[in-house]
């Protein structure tokens, strides 16, 4: 006949691991959401630089927004005039509850 002890560990790994894998999964899906966002950022403000650029020297307005719109998916730009300079503010959503917005400015008329 098997005795079984008191205090006996068996199956705690299996169900401390059962506990642990779901925490785990939601910190990955977060920690990716958030380098996502992070990547989306960056390749937002370049094509807010870009723009910029591009509706100082004289482009139509809808290039510009094309070059914004390229950068992410749903992404919008607004133009501005402050002075002498031309000022593309960009956003676009993260993938995450919040907008991401980037903005840059580039000398009117400038090559």
């Amino acid at each position: 006949m098997i005795r079984r002890r008191l205090g006996d560990d068996r199956g705690a790994v299996v169900a401390e691991f059962a506990v642990a894998l779901p925490a785990l999964v939601i910190v990955i899906v977060l920690a990716m959401g958030v380098l996502g966002a992070g990547a989306r950022g960056v390749r937002l403000q370049d094509a807010a630089a870009d723009a910029a650029r591009l509706a100082a020297r004289g482009e139509p307005a809808d290039r510009v927004h094309a070059a914004v719109a390229q950068a992410a998916a749903g992404a919008s730009a607004r133009i501005e005039q402050r002075g002498d300079l031309v000022c593309v503010i960009a956003s676009a959503p993260a993938g995450l509850p919040f907008t991401l917005t980037a903005s840059s400015c580039a000398l009117a008329g400038g090559l």
